[in-house]
C-alpha cells in the first residue's frame, strides 16, 4: 500500500488555473543576474523621471519669478503714472485759474479802450466833418470794432450784422459816389459767407458735455451682470421637461461662472480700481485743456488734446458700450472741426471807406 497523501479535489472554476501554475514554463528558476538587470533597469527609469521632475520644477520656478518680476514693474509704473497725473491736474488747475485771470484783464481793458477811443473820436471829428464823412467813419470805426470782436470770440457774425447794417445805412443816404462802398461791402460778405469758420461757442458745449459723460462710461475691466434671460413679461410657455429644464440652468449659472472676452490691450485689464479715478480724471484734464486751447485760439494744441483722450477711451473703455461709440463718435467729429481756420478779413472795405472818406 503506498503512503502518499490523496490528492485534494477542486472546483471545476480553479482547474484551469491549477494547470497554469504547474506548467513546466512557469516552473522556471529565475536567475539572480536577471534580477540584477531588472533593478538596475528600475533605477535609471527613477532616476531619469526625478531628473525630468526637477527640470520641469526650475522651469516653473523660473517662470513664477519671472511673472512677480513684471507684475513688481507694472505696479511700480502704475504708481509713477498715478503721481504724473496728479501732477498734471495740480498743474492744469493753476493754468486755468491763470487763464481765466488773464481773460478777465484783458476783456476789462479792451472794453475801456474801446470805450475810450469811441469817446474821443466822437468829441473830436463830430464838429469838423460833414454829415456824410461822419456817417462813413462811423461805420468804418464799428466795422473795426466788429473785427475785433470777431476775432476774440471766433465767430463772423458780428462782421456779417456790421457790414449788413452799413449797406442799410449807405443805401439809406442814396449817394451815387458811396456805390463803391456798397460793392465792396457786397464782396466781402459774400466772402465771408463761403468761409467756413469753426463755431467755437458749439464746440466748447460739446467738450463740457464730454467731460460730463467720461464718468459714466464703462471701463474695459469692469465685470458686467448678465442680463437675465426671459425677464420681460411674457405669456406662458408650454412647460418643458425635466431635462430640459435642468440643462438650461446649469446654461444659466455657467454663464454667470465665466465669462470670455478678447482684450486686446492687456495694460486696460492691469488697471486697478483705485486707478480708474485717476483715468478718467486725465480724460477730463484732456478735453479742458483742449477747452482752454480753442479759447486761446490754438487749435493745434486743442486737436492733440482732444486725439489723446479718443485714445485713452478707445485703450481703457470698453468700445462695445453704446455709451463709449457715442462718446468716440463725438470726439471724432471734434476733432473734424477743430480746423485752423483764419478769420476772414475786411480789407477792402476799410480801405474804400478810408478813400471815400478823404474825398478821393
Amino acid at each position: 500500500m503506498s503512503s502518499d497523501p490523496p490528492s485534494p479535489t477542486f472546483p471545476e472554476s480553479q482547474v484551469p488555473a491549477l494547470e497554469l501554475a504547474t506548467s513546466p514554463a512557469s516552473s522556471a528558476p529565475v536567475r539572480p543576474a536577471d534580477l540584477a538587470v531588472a533593478g538596475r533597469r528600475w533605477t535609471w527609469v527613477f532616476l531619469v523621471l526625478a531628473a525630468l521632475s526637477l527640470a520641469l520644477s526650475a522651469a516653473l520656478w523660473q517662470k513664477l519669478s519671472n511673472i512677480q518680476e513684471q507684475l513688481a514693474r507694472q505696479s511700480q509704473e502704475a504708481g509713477a503714472n498715478a503721481a504724473d497725473a496728479r501732477a498734471m491736474a495740480r498743474q492744469a488747475q493753476e493754468l486755468a485759474r491763470e487763464i481765466a485771470g488773464r481773460q478777465a484783464v484783458t476783456e476789462t481793458r479792451l472794453s475801456e479802450v474801446a470805450m475810450q477811443r469811441s469817446q474821443v473820436e466822437e468829441l473830436v471829428q463830430s464838429m469838423s466833418r460833414s454829415r456824410d464823412e461822419n456817417m462813413l467813419v462811423d461805420i468804418e470805426a464799428s466795422l473795426r470794432l466788429a473785427q475785433q470782436q470777431a476775432q476774440l470770440t471766433g465767430s463772423v457774425e458780428p462782421l456779417l450784422a456790421s457790414l449788413k447794417s452799413a449797406d442799410q445805412r449807405l443805401e439809406r443816404a442814396g449817394q451815387a459816389r458811396l456805390s463803391r462802398v456798397r460793392a465792396a461791402i457786397a464782396r466781402d460778405t459774400d466772402r465771408i459767407k463761403a468761409t467756413s469758420v469753426t463755431d467755437v461757442p458749439a464746440l466748447l458745449v460739446r467738450l463740457d458735455e464730454l467731460a460730463r459723460q467720461v464718468d459714466e462710461l464703462p471701463l474695459l475691466n469692469a465685470v458686467h451682470s448678465p442680463a437675465a434671460a426671459g425677464s420681460g413679461k411674457s405669456q406662458p410657455a408650454a412647460p418643458l421637461p425635466f431635462w430640459k429644464r435642468a440643462l438650461g440652468d446649469i446654461r444659466e449659472e455657467a454663464r454667470k461662472l465665466v465669462r470670455v472676452s478678447r482684450i486686446d490691450e492687456p495694460e486696460a485689464v492691469l488697471l486697478a480700481a483705485d486707478q480708474s479715478f485717476f483715468l478718467r480724471e486725465n480724460v477730463k484734464f484732456k478735453l479742458l485743456n483742449a477747452r482752454l486751447a480753442l479759447l486761446s485760439r490754438q487749435s493745434d494744441s486743442a486737436r492733440a488734446d482732444v486725439a489723446a483722450a479718443a485714445a485713452a477711451v478707445r485703450k481703457y473703455f470698453d468700445v462695445g458700450a453704446r455709451q463709449t461709440q457715442a462718446a468716440i463718435g463725438q470726439l471724432q467729429q471734434v476733432q473734424s472741426q477743430l480746423r485752423a481756420v483764419e478769420l476772414p478779413r475786411i480789407d477792402e472795405t476799410l480801405a474804400v471807406l478810408a478813400t471815400a472818406a478823404a474825398g478821393r
